[in-house]
């Protein structure tokens, strides 16, 4: 396991000279209508799903996790996901525990502080990541999943069930609870832009509105969606102090996405910096390989810099076209 190394984004020799991001089309089906955007109130937890719980071993750090039935749930038969129906939030994934060790380590390392902060967790689930920023005296923590019944029926439980237990009544979080599709859920979250960042807005104006720390754990599988991810990103992310704790794997098989493809993506458009925390690659499986990123807001000096190069680049290359194209 390595910590704190310095990330190296990712390009080859078969990149394209252009900066667009024409590679996030994808042949993927069309999925149906996204459900609209709904807040879910604490007090409408279902009573009707069997929800259990069981205790999870975190190098030292216990928390619970409960279970539930798909098939009782959605009606629908146990199922990783199903695209654009059901995307996978009553599964707990590895990486979610992982991003639970990673920030563990960062606040014991000095590197992160929940503490006063706005938390968002997207693509919540259980929301493990979420109910640990709460144990560390987040001022407030909001949930978010595509799937208002995965809240009903799995997250508030869970969260219930570790905060009655564990929290300090001194420090208790406010949370919340948000479903909907990342295209439109910033409607509805309190910390979120209409717009996505301005860079040449007041750091104050950012500060006042928006959320210092963004969690998300296998969210970035399917290419398709990514895009709504990344614009979701940026209208919730405070500037110019706000980070992104991101958990998945490299890459996943047969649905193309993946955290070195996704970074990628950010780095081309130059708007946020990322340094690797640590790497998990225990061995399990072949898809079982995941790396952590903090994505920071760069330097608006330094995207000034970056843009001014891209523009000179791009006329360099237009010169170079037309004088081919005349020769």
């Amino acid at each position: 396991m390595a910590t704190n190394t310095s990330f190296q984004l990712f390009s080859s020799s078969n990149d394209k000279p252009n900066l667009g991001l024409g590679f996030l089309e994808s042949s993927e089906p069309q999925l149906p209508p996204p459900p609209p955007p709904v807040e879910v109130l604490s007090s409408e937890v279902s009573s009707s799903v069997k929800y259990t719980v069981e205790p999870v071993n975190l190098d030292g750090l216990t928390l619970l996790k409960g279970r539930v039935s798909t098939k009782e749930v959605l009606g629908l038969p146990d199922s990783d996901l199903v695209p654009g129906i059901y995307e996978g939030g009553l599964k707990l994934w590895e990486g979610s525990l992982d991003l639970v060790k990673a920030l563990r380590s960062e606040i014991q390392n000095g590197c992160l502080s929940f503490e006063g902060k706005r938390v968002l967790e997207l693509g919540c689930g259980h929301g493990l990541p979420g109910i640990f920023a709460c144990l560390e005296s987040a001022a407030e923590v909001h949930f978010q999943d595509f799937n208002a019944e995965v809240l009903r029926c799995l997250t508030i439980p869970n969260v219930n069930a570790n905060l009655l237990e564990k929290a300090k009544p001194e420090t208790v979080s406010e949370v919340r609870f948000f479903a909907g599709d990342w295209g439109a859920i910033h409607q509805l979250l309190p910390h979120a832009r209409e717009s996505e960042i301005n860079l040449t807005s007041s750091s104050e104006h950012g500060q006042a509105s928006a959320y210092d720390v963004i969690l998300m754990a296998e969210t970035i599988y399917s290419i398709s969606v990514q895009r709504n991810l990344y614009g979701l990103i940026k209208k919730c992310m405070n500037q110019p102090n706000g980070v992104v704790y991101l958990a998945g794997k490299k890459h996943y098989f047969g649905v193309g996405g993946g955290t070195r493809q996704f970074l990628s993506m950010l780095e081309k458009e130059g708007v946020m910096a990322a340094t690797l925390v640590t790497e998990v690659a225990d061995g399990s499986s072949n898809v079982r390989e995941v790396s952590w990123t903090r994505l920071f807001l760069r330097d608006r000096a330094v995207i000034e810099v970056i843009t001014a190069a891209s523009k000179f680049w791009y006329f360099l290359l237009s010169r170079f076209k037309r004088t081919f194209r005349h020769v």
